[in-house]
């Protein structure tokens, strides 16, 4: 069971829930491998019309990390994402808007 009011978010990955969480930890992983410069660049990265499928993919990886999954962005990429494409990216929005808003 996921806690929205501590900014988890539910995802089925190969069959499992899985929490989905933007510590910041996860963050800074984040920053890290999309080569931002501050945190301010990384959300308006997500904001932007430029948004593409391998942002997703680290911010969805970034975050199971951050709920305590093992797995790195190989392990994600040949995994199935229950609801595909658009469940995902729903996710991951969720997920970033609960790291820097609170429930929502």
């Amino acid at each position: 069971m996921v806690n929205p009011h501590a900014g988890e978010v539910r995802l089925v990955v190969d069959g499992r829930p899985q929490v989905l969480k933007l510590t910041l930890g996860a963050l800074a992983e984040l920053e890290a491998r999309l080569e931002a410069d501050s945190l301010a660049d990384l959300v308006a990265r997500f904001e932007g019309a430029d948004l593409r499928a391998q942002d997703v993919l680290h911010l969805i990886c970034a975050g199971l990390r951050g709920g305590g999954w093992q797995g790195d962005l190989p392990d994600l990429m040949a995994a199935e994402i229950e609801g595909g494409p658009v469940v995902a990216a729903q996710a991951a929005a969720r997920a970033l808007a609960l790291a820097f808003r609170g429930a929502a």
